[in-house]
Protein backbone atom coordinates (compact mmCIF):
# COMPACT_ATOMS: atom_id res chain seq x y z
CA UNK A 1 0.00 0.00 0.00
CA UNK A 2 1.33 3.13 -1.10
CA UNK A 3 1.60 5.79 1.75
CA UNK A 4 0.25 9.46 0.84
CA UNK A 5 1.86 12.17 0.63
CA UNK A 6 2.56 14.65 3.19
CA UNK A 7 0.26 17.25 3.43
CA UNK A 8 1.58 20.19 4.27
CA UNK A 9 0.09 24.18 4.77
CA UNK A 10 2.78 26.59 3.76
CA UNK A 11 1.89 30.07 4.91
CA UNK A 12 3.55 32.59 3.65
CA UNK A 13 2.98 36.39 2.28
CA UNK A 14 6.34 36.53 0.67
CA UNK A 15 6.43 34.69 -2.69
CA UNK A 16 10.72 34.67 -2.70
CA UNK A 17 10.30 33.10 0.67
CA UNK A 18 7.36 30.73 0.12
CA UNK A 19 9.07 29.11 -3.06
CA UNK A 20 12.05 28.51 -1.23
CA UNK A 21 9.90 26.36 1.76
CA UNK A 22 7.96 25.21 -1.01
CA UNK A 23 10.72 23.78 -3.38
CA UNK A 24 12.45 22.41 -0.22
CA UNK A 25 9.64 20.69 0.61
CA UNK A 26 9.29 19.31 -2.90
CA UNK A 27 12.32 18.71 -3.84
CA UNK A 28 12.86 15.89 -0.78
CA UNK A 29 9.88 13.38 -1.32
CA UNK A 30 6.06 13.24 -1.39
CA UNK A 31 4.71 16.40 -0.24
CA UNK A 32 1.30 18.15 -1.03
CA UNK A 33 2.09 21.75 -0.07
CA UNK A 34 -0.60 24.29 -0.29
CA UNK A 35 0.45 27.96 -0.15
CA UNK A 36 -1.33 30.76 1.91
CA UNK A 37 -0.34 33.72 0.90
CA UNK A 38 -2.00 35.89 3.65
CA UNK A 39 -3.74 35.39 7.12
CA UNK A 40 -7.15 36.45 6.23
CA UNK A 41 -9.46 34.10 8.05
CA UNK A 42 -6.55 31.57 8.59
CA UNK A 43 -8.03 29.44 11.32
CA UNK A 44 -10.79 28.58 9.08
CA UNK A 45 -8.97 27.94 6.05
CA UNK A 46 -6.53 25.88 8.35
CA UNK A 47 -9.29 23.91 9.67
CA UNK A 48 -10.82 23.49 5.94
CA UNK A 49 -7.40 22.29 4.51
CA UNK A 50 -6.67 19.59 7.37
CA UNK A 51 -2.93 19.48 6.97
CA UNK A 52 -0.09 17.06 8.16
CA UNK A 53 1.85 19.99 9.10
CA UNK A 54 1.86 23.44 9.10
CA UNK A 55 5.06 25.30 7.80
CA UNK A 56 4.78 29.08 8.90
CA UNK A 57 7.55 31.94 7.54
CA UNK A 58 7.50 34.98 9.45
CA UNK A 59 8.56 38.11 7.85
CA UNK A 60 5.90 40.19 9.86
CA UNK A 61 6.28 40.37 13.56
CA UNK A 62 3.58 42.73 14.26
CA UNK A 63 1.32 41.51 17.39
CA UNK A 64 -1.57 40.88 15.67
CA UNK A 65 -0.46 38.50 12.73
CA UNK A 66 2.00 36.50 15.76
CA UNK A 67 -0.88 36.25 18.30
CA UNK A 68 -3.16 34.70 15.18
CA UNK A 69 -0.08 32.47 14.34
CA UNK A 70 -0.08 31.06 17.58
CA UNK A 71 -4.28 30.92 18.12
CA UNK A 72 -3.58 28.26 15.04
CA UNK A 73 -0.90 26.48 16.73
CA UNK A 74 -3.07 25.77 19.95
CA UNK A 75 -6.12 25.15 18.03
CA UNK A 76 -5.37 22.82 15.29
CA UNK A 77 -2.77 20.65 16.92
CA UNK A 78 -0.45 19.64 13.75
CA UNK A 79 3.26 19.84 14.35
CA UNK A 80 4.06 23.34 13.04
CA UNK A 81 7.52 24.70 11.88
CA UNK A 82 8.33 28.38 12.47
CA UNK A 83 10.39 30.27 10.73
CA UNK A 84 11.26 33.57 11.78
CA UNK A 85 14.21 36.72 10.82
CA UNK A 86 14.87 37.82 14.17
CA UNK A 87 13.35 36.40 17.58
CA UNK A 88 13.18 37.89 21.65
CA UNK A 89 12.58 35.94 24.66
CA UNK A 90 9.18 36.71 24.98
CA UNK A 91 8.49 35.45 20.61
CA UNK A 92 10.37 32.25 21.54
CA UNK A 93 8.33 32.04 24.95
CA UNK A 94 5.13 32.25 23.33
CA UNK A 95 6.00 29.91 20.40
CA UNK A 96 6.95 27.15 22.80
CA UNK A 97 3.70 27.84 24.87
CA UNK A 98 1.61 28.08 21.57
CA UNK A 99 2.82 24.25 20.64
CA UNK A 100 4.91 25.26 18.00
CA UNK A 101 7.05 22.62 17.53
CA UNK A 102 10.45 23.84 15.40
CA UNK A 103 11.56 27.29 16.29
CA UNK A 104 13.71 28.50 13.58
CA UNK A 105 15.49 31.86 13.37
CA UNK A 106 17.06 33.30 10.38
CA UNK A 107 17.41 29.79 9.25
CA UNK A 108 15.38 29.72 5.74
CA UNK A 109 17.50 27.32 3.40
CA UNK A 110 16.15 24.81 0.97
CA UNK A 111 18.14 22.36 1.78
CA UNK A 112 17.25 22.34 5.12
CA UNK A 113 13.11 22.52 5.15
CA UNK A 114 12.72 18.82 4.56
CA UNK A 115 14.08 17.98 7.55
CA UNK A 116 13.16 20.53 9.78
CA UNK A 117 9.85 19.93 8.85
CA UNK A 118 10.50 15.85 9.80
CA UNK A 119 11.88 17.16 13.36
CA UNK A 120 9.12 19.13 14.09
CA UNK A 121 6.76 15.94 13.36
CA UNK A 122 9.44 14.22 15.74
CA UNK A 123 9.14 16.43 18.32
CA UNK A 124 5.23 16.80 17.89
CA UNK A 125 4.67 13.20 18.37
CA UNK A 126 6.75 13.05 21.13
CA UNK A 127 5.32 15.62 22.92
CA UNK A 128 1.11 14.40 22.05
CA UNK A 129 2.53 11.10 23.37
CA UNK A 130 4.09 12.70 26.56
CA UNK A 131 0.68 14.70 27.14
CA UNK A 132 -1.38 11.77 26.82
CA UNK A 133 0.39 10.35 29.25
CA UNK A 134 -0.28 13.07 31.31
CA UNK A 135 -3.77 12.99 30.84
CA UNK A 136 -4.00 9.51 31.58
CA UNK A 137 -1.99 10.06 35.15
CA UNK A 138 -4.47 12.46 35.85
CA UNK A 139 -7.61 11.07 35.36
CA UNK A 140 -6.23 7.93 37.06
CA UNK A 141 -5.29 9.89 40.09
CA UNK A 142 -8.98 11.53 39.72
CA UNK A 143 -10.81 8.30 39.52
CA UNK A 144 -8.59 7.09 42.37
CA UNK A 145 -9.60 9.93 44.83
CA UNK A 146 -12.95 9.95 44.18
CA UNK A 147 -13.04 5.85 44.91
CA UNK A 148 -11.46 7.19 48.26
CA UNK A 149 -13.75 9.49 49.07
CA UNK A 150 -16.97 6.81 48.52
CA UNK A 151 -15.20 4.14 50.09
CA UNK A 152 -15.36 6.84 52.93
CA UNK A 153 -18.48 7.41 52.42
CA UNK A 154 -19.89 3.46 52.46
CA UNK A 155 -17.56 2.72 55.78
CA UNK A 156 -19.56 5.73 57.48
CA UNK A 157 -22.82 4.53 55.89
CA UNK A 158 -22.55 0.90 56.03
CA UNK A 159 -20.75 0.35 58.92
CA UNK A 160 -17.86 -1.93 57.16
CA UNK A 161 -14.11 -1.45 56.82
CA UNK A 162 -12.41 -0.04 53.67
CA UNK A 163 -12.26 -4.06 51.96
CA UNK A 164 -15.86 -4.49 52.05
CA UNK A 165 -16.27 -1.21 51.01
CA UNK A 166 -13.80 -1.46 48.03
CA UNK A 167 -15.70 -4.55 47.33
CA UNK A 168 -18.99 -3.23 47.38
CA UNK A 169 -18.18 -0.88 44.47
CA UNK A 170 -16.36 -3.43 42.48
CA UNK A 171 -19.30 -5.97 42.95
CA UNK A 172 -21.45 -2.94 41.71
CA UNK A 173 -19.66 -1.80 38.58
CA UNK A 174 -19.91 -5.43 37.51
CA UNK A 175 -23.41 -5.74 38.05
CA UNK A 176 -23.96 -2.46 36.13
CA UNK A 177 -20.55 -3.04 33.73
CA UNK A 178 -19.39 0.39 34.58
CA UNK A 179 -16.43 1.27 35.51
CA UNK A 180 -15.30 1.72 39.42
CA UNK A 181 -14.89 4.84 39.16
CA UNK A 182 -17.96 5.98 37.63
CA UNK A 183 -19.68 4.18 40.66
CA UNK A 184 -18.08 5.72 43.14
CA UNK A 185 -18.76 9.37 41.45
CA UNK A 186 -22.26 8.04 41.71
CA UNK A 187 -21.88 7.25 45.14
CA UNK A 188 -20.22 10.61 46.11
CA UNK A 189 -22.98 12.69 44.00
CA UNK A 190 -25.91 11.19 45.96
CA UNK A 191 -23.94 11.76 49.36
CA UNK A 192 -23.96 15.30 48.37
CA UNK A 193 -27.41 15.46 47.55
CA UNK A 194 -28.42 13.60 51.04
CA UNK A 195 -26.44 15.48 52.89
Amino acid sequence: MQKAPLKVAVIDSNPVRAAILVDGLAGAGEVDAHLITDTFDLQRRIFALDPDVIVIDLEDHSRDVLEQMFQVSRDVRRPIAMFVDHSDRAMIDQAIEAGVSAYIVDGLVQSRVRSIVDMAISRFNAFSRLRKELEETKGALEDRKVIERAKGILMRSKGVDEPAAYSLLRRTAMNEKKKIADIARSVVTASELLA
